[in-house]
């Protein structure tokens, strides 16, 4: 066994000295994540991924809490990546938005380890910028744009992250939960929940996609209310007049 492991050791590809950088680690971090999951990351197995020893890894970061920040801000700055505001301030929450929900499917694992991070990096300091640019030509000012532009962000990290979270768990779970909205639901009693039974033929077929955009339209359309000031682009300006009209 001892030659066998030897033997296995020696044909394992190792990095070169100096070869190890923190966007290498965090690419291989997030791949193994969206491989294994959650269960299946660790740092012994991220340093054989790597081609070194794990405590290479504290080279580059101070704790495994700190890579996980940093894996936090690549998937705010893959989502935000390209995101150019325009003259739609509307547009700009709205895209930001599903932008996140994007990544963060696509990187279940990597989301719900880190979707209530706060972390301070570059990628997220981009963004909050960007967001509170679009709160600010909305028209609002000092507290409240800040308390405006925590809703809207805390709403968006809040929702993708709890899909995520979803998509993260064992497929049998999925399964079990998903299938609840037939094997429950659809069987309910008509005395004991009658509200419920009178929908209960449509609750299955809901999807996430336009559960998402339901409440998306929610908060958007209850922000552009509130705003002190209308959105000038000309889609909205347009809309503005047909229905002064």
């Amino acid at each position: 066994m001892a030659v066998t492991t030897t033997a296995h050791r020696a044909r394992r590809p190792r990095l070169q000295r100096g070869s190890l950088s923190r966007e290498k680690i965090v690419r291989e971090s997030l791949r193994l994540l969206d491989a294994d999951g959650i269960a299946g990351f660790s740092l012994p197995k991220l340093g054989r991924a790597l081609g070194t020893d794990p405590t290479a890894v504290y080279r580059h970061f101070a704790s495994k809490d700190d890579l996980i920040l940093a894996i936090a801000d690549q998937l705010i700055e893959e989502s935000s990546g390209g995101l150019v505001p325009g003259d739609c301030w509307v547009s700009t929450l709205a895209e930001s938005t599903r932008r996140l929900r994007t990544t963060y499917l696509a990187h279940p694992a990597a989301a719900s380890l880190s979707a209530y991070r706060t972390t301070q990096g570059p990628a997220e300091m981009h963004i909050v910028d960007v967001i509170i640019g679009a709160v600010l030509a909305a028209g609002f000012e000092g507290a409240e744009a800040a308390t405006v532009y925590r809703a809207m962000g805390d709403f968006a990290l809040s929702w993708a992250g709890c899909e995520a979270s979803f998509l993260a768990l064992d497929e049998r779970l999925q399964k079990r939960d998903t299938d609840a909205w037939t094997s429950a639901y659809l069987a309910v009693d008509r005395r004991q929940y009658p509200h419920i039974w009178q929908v209960r033929t449509e609750l299955p077929g809901v999807g996430d996609d336009e559960i998402f955009e339901t409440i998306l339209s929610f908060v958007i359309g209850g922000l552009v209310a509130r705003a002190p000031r209308p959105c000038g682009c000309a889609q909205h300006r347009q809309a503005a007049a047909n229905g002064n009209s």
